[in-house]
């Protein structure tokens, strides 16, 4: 079963060192909170919203031990009046046996707001 984590986060100033550490941040928080091992991912989907031009996001990827050759993308959000500013979001595609209720989907940062639903959980 091929399963999607959901994660988010949000930067102060569009610099490049920034964003690929806010990045990085999240998707090990990703990694670590679902168990993930680099053979198990299909891919990555990396979105970010207008105002983020300084950096590609998945620059952060290629950082982490193991995850040269997993396949990923940047794009960007649909701009939504009123939406979160200065937001990268990630979905990454896991090959898994965990139903949907066991993945952990993280929120960091102002993105916390995006699905408070999913807070306690």
């Amino acid at each position: 079963m091929i399963r999607g984590v959901r994660g988010a986060t949000t930067i102060e100033d569009n610099v490049e060192q920034e964003i690929v550490s806010a990045t990085e941040k999240l998707i090990r928080e990703m990694i670590v909170q679902n168990e993930i091992v680099a053979e198990a991912v299909a891919s990555v989907f990396i979105s970010v919203t207008e105002e983020i031009n300084g950096a590609f996001p998945a620059k952060a990827l290629r950082r982490i031990t193991g995850w040269t050759y997993v396949p990923v993308m940047c794009m960007r959000e649909i701009p939504v009046e009123n939406s979160l500013k200065n937001c990268i979001r990630i979905m990454i595609h896991i090959n898994t046996e965990k139903s949907q209720r066991e993945i952990h989907h993280v929120y960091l940062e102002k993105a916390i707001s995006l699905r408070p639903d999913l807070k306690d959980e």
